[in-house]
């Protein structure tokens, strides 16, 4: 495997880049925000991702993620993960509205090393160290997994996004 992974990254094979994943991220975020916004009773489902109580949870979880990497990669102080609110849609989703803001600035900021390696401490792992390059990818796709698992739960629920989520529908949607 590791062979074919040198291999590979010998070759100018495509890639998928930061600004298009940011993208599909915010796309995903507006349409679950609209969701959200016609079903506001889906906030309080019942669900036990990432220990959380119920779909509020799970979103509060994307946006603080979101949000204290954009505040972390950007050099800004870090929000402290209980101090991020835990509220409406519209409130919750302003935090990822600033994240995708921050990000959209660093991915113009020519001066970044995106391989620069940083030490940080998160809630559930301790202390790591990444590449700025690898904390934006893990913020930007952290979300999109979570959100698939929501998918299944208000489906569940009779509750049916009315969107296709995978990445080949978004980036038609340009």
């Amino acid at each position: 495997m590791t062979q074919t992974l040198q291999t590979a990254s010998a070759v100018s094979a495509p890639a998928l880049n930061a600004s298009e994943l940011l993208h599909w991220n915010d796309l995903t975020a507006r349409r679950w925000q609209k969701l959200l916004v016609e079903h506001p009773e889906a906030l309080d489902l019942k669900c036990d991702i990432y220990g959380t109580e119920n779909l509020r949870g799970v979103i509060r979880h994307l946006v603080a993620v979101e949000l204290r990497y954009a505040q972390r990669l950007s050099g800004e102080p870090v929000t402290a993960y209980e101090e991020i609110p835990d509220g409406s849609t519209e409130l919750l989703f302003s935090l990822h509205d600033s994240a995708i803001e921050k990000f959209g600035r660093l991915l113009t900021d020519d001066t970044i090393d995106w391989n620069e390696k940083l030490e940080f401490k998160t809630v559930s792992m301790g202390t790591l160290q990444a590449t700025r390059r690898n904390i934006l990818f893990h913020a930007l796709l952290h979300g999109i997994r979570h959100y698939a698992q929501l998918a299944t739960l208000v489906r569940q629920h009779g509750i049916k996004p009315d969107w296709p989520m995978d990445y080949l529908f978004a980036a038609m949607a340009e």
